[in-house]
């Protein structure tokens, strides 16, 4: 009876001290670091990005649910959302604000002059205030340019291969986000270099689309639309009324071109949210954001989409295709 009494006495202390040790267990597989993702668009939209970047971040030892936590929050394009999920982020105490989009990255900063903000992508970061220079970025903010505005010129001759006799020119861009403004200005000098007519149609939000499409009739052989997050969003709307005012369409992703557009030329997406895993990963082990180096693209993507072309009656130069990373047919 007694060491029945014992084992039932052993058993219950057992017990008790598991039942002490269970919150310290459970507690030691929460994630020791949490990531602020500021979407700028949609999570279907930036799906392929994100799956790229938490491959990196594995790679490096960080895995979502058990190493670090991440709390997604999605702006759709709206400016007003980039704020509020900034401030909001700020508040949650997270580790690293990762986020892409000049405007987005201005959100941030904004927020917090402390919590370190990694950027995937930023069209112009010394143009817009971002970084004081692309060697020391300074303060809290460091990430990839993807060197937006560098690249406009270039788009503009690989339209013209597809649409050899382009004279009227539209640039549609969204007036209140600086990198697209800056667009807009390198494509219109590039324009005015070749003797082209230009007509810009500003847009502020989605609700602009399609009165800026009304504007634009009768007025373009071709539409050069300036990428952000805005405009991205919208990529659907956009070619499908480019596609009904029978407008050839030039964008920065190939995203587009899966939405229906006719040729984009571009950094990499998915490749510079793998390497902003990188910083990411500098960021949570001590590093400085304002000591790291911002970093150039290195992957450039030319899509053109066949169906797209073979619907506006375009034939594209066998010597484009063969140019190309991707043909969509």
């Amino acid at each position: 009876m007694q060491s029945g009494q014992l084992r039932r006495r052993d058993f219950i202390t057992l017990l008790g001290g598991a039942a002490a040790f269970w919150p310290l267990a459970a507690h030691a597989q929460q994630p020791a670091k949490t990531i602020g993702f500021l979407g700028a668009s949609t999570r279907s939209a930036e799906a392929q990005w994100i799956a790229a970047f938490l491959q990196r971040l594995h790679e490096l030892g960080w895995i979502e649910g058990r190493t670090i936590a991440i709390e997604y929050r999605w702006a759709e394009g709206s400016e007003e959302r980039f704020a509020q999920i900034a401030t909001e982020l700020v508040g949650l105490k997270v580790d690293i604000i990762v986020t892409w989009g000049s405007e987005a990255v201005v959100a941030a900063k904004q927020a917090t002059s402390v919590t370190p903000i990694v950027f995937a992508a930023s069209g112009d970061p010394i143009g817009t205030g971002l970084v004081v220079s692309l060697a020391r970025p300074g303060g809290n903010v460091t990430g990839l340019s993807n060197q937006e505005t560098d690249i406009a010129a270039k788009r503009l001759e690989l339209l013209r291969e597809v649409v050899p006799g382009l004279r009227r020119l539209a640039i549609m861009f969204n007036v209140d986000a600086p990198v697209s403004v800056l667009d807009m200005r390198e494509v219109q000098a590039a324009a005015d270099t070749l003797g082209l007519d230009v007509a810009l149609s500003e847009i502020r939000q989605t609700k602009d689309i399609a009165s800026a499409f009304d504007r634009l009739k009768g007025r373009a052989d071709a539409l050069y639309v300036c990428t952000e997050p805005l405009v991205f969003t919208n990529r659907v709307r956009i070619n499908i009324l480019a596609a009904a005012a029978r407008l050839p369409t030039m964008h920065g992703r190939r995203e587009y071109i899966e939405a229906g557009g006719l040729i984009s030329y571009g950094t990499n997406f998915p490749d510079l949210f793998r390497r902003a895993g990188d910083y990411v990963d500098k960021i949570l082990r001590g590093a400085s954001p304002g000591d790291l180096p911002v970093e150039q693209p290195t992957k450039f993507d030319l899509v053109i989409s066949l169906i797209t072309a073979q619907a506006l009656g375009l034939d594209v130069p066998p010597q484009l295709l063969a140019r190309a990373d991707e043909v969509i047919e």
